[in-house]
């Protein structure tokens, strides 16, 4: 399997804090990766490095056997933790212009995820309640066919009853031949689509193994294993 996200002694630092401390990782494709830590551990920092919205003040970082930048933008699909969207376009303007942008998103799909949740694409985005606009931004995102798609707290911001939807259309929508990666701290909302995990504390990982290999070695789920190492 091909190596979607390499980096080897990663380091980034804010005049604050040392936000990741080095840190070493390879996530192959075809897999769905959680990246749990509590608030403040260091990944949306991890997330923003990978999308190139950051740059690292060391080491290396790789995504398909490139550096970040404008050739691995087309093939990382990036849902940011904060709603981006423009208030004043529709539902379908955002889909005219994500089909202009990126070669590999699917109108279809995205019309699809739409109908099946009932929002009406002519509507416009300053009169949708936080939470429809952050399902319409994943329907944006989960629509390519990327090979790795960044996913940062995507059920942080949405009741219960959505975020099972929200994981639903994760697992169902994703290039297979890709890899999802999911920054969250609701560790039992999302292990149950989990096929790995990184735990991330400090800007350092913790732990980096299979959910069948938790189950089956530490005979814990993910969620207890993450109390049990965070104290929480």
């Amino acid at each position: 399997m091909q190596n979607l996200i390499e980096c080897h002694d990663l380091v980034k630092s804010f005049p604050s804090c040392r936000a990741l401390g080095g840190i070493n990782l390879q996530i192959p494709s075809g897999r769905i990766v959680g990246l749990l830590g509590p608030n403040g551990s260091g990944k949306s920092t991890f997330i923003k490095l990978c999308n190139g919205l950051l740059s690292p003040d060391s080491g290396q970082l790789l995504i398909c056997g490139n550096t970040p930048g404008v050739e691995t933008k087309k093939v990382v699909s990036y849902l940011p933790e904060r709603t981006y969207l423009n208030d004043w376009m529709n539902v379908n303007q955002m889909i005219r212009f994500f089909a202009d942008f990126y070669e590999d998103f699917e109108s279809a799909r995205a019309y699809d995820m739409l109908s099946r949740l009932n929002i009406n694409p002519a509507q416009r985005m300053k009169t949708m309640s936080k939470g429809t606009k952050e399902k319409v931004q994943l329907i944006l995102v989960m629509s390519r066919r990327a090979k790795l798609y960044l996913l940062d707290e995507p059920i942080g911001g949405v009741d219960p009853a959505a975020r099972d939807f929200i994981l639903n259309t994760i697992i169902s929508n994703y290039n297979p031949e890709g890899s999802v990666v999911i920054s969250t701290h609701l560790i039992s909302d999302v292990e149950k689509i989990l096929d790995d995990v990184v735990f991330i504390n400090g800007g350092n990982i913790v732990l980096c193994d299979s959910v069948d290999n938790i189950r089956a070695q530490q005979d814990k789920s993910v969620d207890m294993l993450f109390r049990e190492v965070f104290r929480c």
